[in-house]
């Protein structure tokens, strides 16, 4: 059995978090909330969401991820063998990494990141939890619909490098590493599987650095090979995703920074990584940011094999400007050109990102991101049809 293709209309993952959520989240980091109180609120403003993504026509549903703080939360910080470093050494941050080297820029001080100190285990549900729990906001009939965000696997590897990323007293390399975490990714991959779920998107900006000409001449100024360090993440991602079953769909989102404050992080079009990026990581179907010229035009698209699908980011999810619909859609029938799609039978459309990839959320309202969602049913309903979404 094939996997289903990505719905018409998505959104990607985050949406607006209200104020009272983070000063709660808040307040619970400084132990001045209980888990208990916080999850409440959290359950609420779930369901909230849920009903406005319903509302609006949307198939893909997500928590919002209102349960976490980043959007790459919950994976990581659950395995054995991770350890949180709170103000780590800077210097354990590679500076080829566009975003890292964005927030040196502005006085980053090393905040906190997870490193390997022990062997990588998967002791624990991950993501089960936040799927079940949002499960029951949902008829039993759409809990296959429901889209799960999942961190990408390679995250604190390219932030790292080898060299910090884990203890060389627990993997004597890359190949010992990458083979713990992708045994972590089928565990639970599987889990989410029997526990209903059919639909993930995993969530890497990473991939689209490789588009980046700073970073690849970064990475060579060390004496890396940016070609077979991609190279080497597709082997991990098919690696964890080794044992998927048929009908469980796994879409892939790049972007290129989400920062606050509309901040972005790596510009440069697709055409460097497209026919590795489409043909040899087996993902089912691509989000890719298109709303803006950093991410290049439409023409890496023809590497798109056949029996894949994308979903177009055409729909800034960083400033509350309401895009102009007929210009919107006269770039799906371009992408659709280079597709030789002219049924638009491969293609969907969303905004580039989430609204909240960060707890505090990006320059719009919870007002823009109804109108913003609003327009992408609007548009997906004109162009592809009442039915099929």
């Amino acid at each position: 059995m094939a996997p289903p293709p990505p719905f018409r209309a998505e959104h990607i993952g985050s949406l607006k978090r209200p104020r009272h959520l983070i000063d709660a989240r808040t307040k619970f980091d400084k132990g001045e909330v209980t888990r208990e109180k916080l999850t409440k609120l959290e359950d609420e403003e779930v369901l909230r969401v849920v009903k406005l993504q319903q509302k609006l026509g949307f198939k893909a549903i997500t928590d919002g991820e209102f349960r976490r703080h980043m959007f790459y939360d919950g994976f990581f910080d659950n395995l054995e063998g991770f350890t949180l470093f709170k103000d780590p050494n800077p210097d354990i941050f590679m500076d080829y990494v566009p975003d890292v080297a964005a927030f040196k820029a502005l006085g980053f001080k090393g905040g906190e990141t997870y490193l390997c100190t022990g062997k990588i285990k998967r002791t624990k549900p991950c993501y089960v939890p936040w799927f079940l729990a949002l499960a029951k906001d949902v008829a039993p009939e759409e809990v296959k619909n429901i889209k799960i965000a999942m961190a990408a696997p390679e995250w604190y590897h390219l932030r790292h490098s080898g060299e910090y990323a884990y203890s060389h007293e627990v993997y004597a390399n890359d190949a010992e590493y990458f083979a713990d975490i992708a045994q972590a990714y089928r565990e639970e991959i599987d889990a989410l599987y029997e526990a209903g779920c059919r639909n993930i998107q995993i969530d890497d900006p990473l991939l689209a650095y490789f588009c980046a000409v700073s970073m690849l001449e970064g990475l060579k100024a060390v004496g890396d090979d940016p070609d077979k360090l991609l190279d080497s993440y597709i082997k991990l991602y098919n690696d964890c995703l080794a044992t998927k079953k048929p009908d469980f769909s796994v879409g892939l989102h790049l972007c290129r920074g989400n920062f606050k404050d509309g901040v972005h992080f790596s510009e440069g079009g697709y055409d460097a990584i497209a026919v590795k990026l489409f043909n040899e990581l087996n993902a089912d179907f691509y989000y890719l940011e298109y709303d803006t010229p950093r991410a290049g035009g439409f023409a890496p698209l023809k590497e798109l094999p056949k029996h894949k699908q994308v979903v177009l980011g055409l729909i800034s999810s960083k400033l509350p400007k309401l895009e102009d619909k007929k210009e919107v859609i006269a770039r799906i029938h371009e992408a659709a050109g280079y597709m030789d799609d002219p049924k638009l039978e491969r293609i969907g459309i969303s905004p580039q990102c989430g609204f909240a990839s960060h707890i505090e959320g990006n320059l719009v309202t919870e007002a823009d991101v109804e109108k913003k969602l609003a327009l992408v049913a609007e548009i997906a309903t004109e162009v592809f049809g009442t039915t099929v979404w």
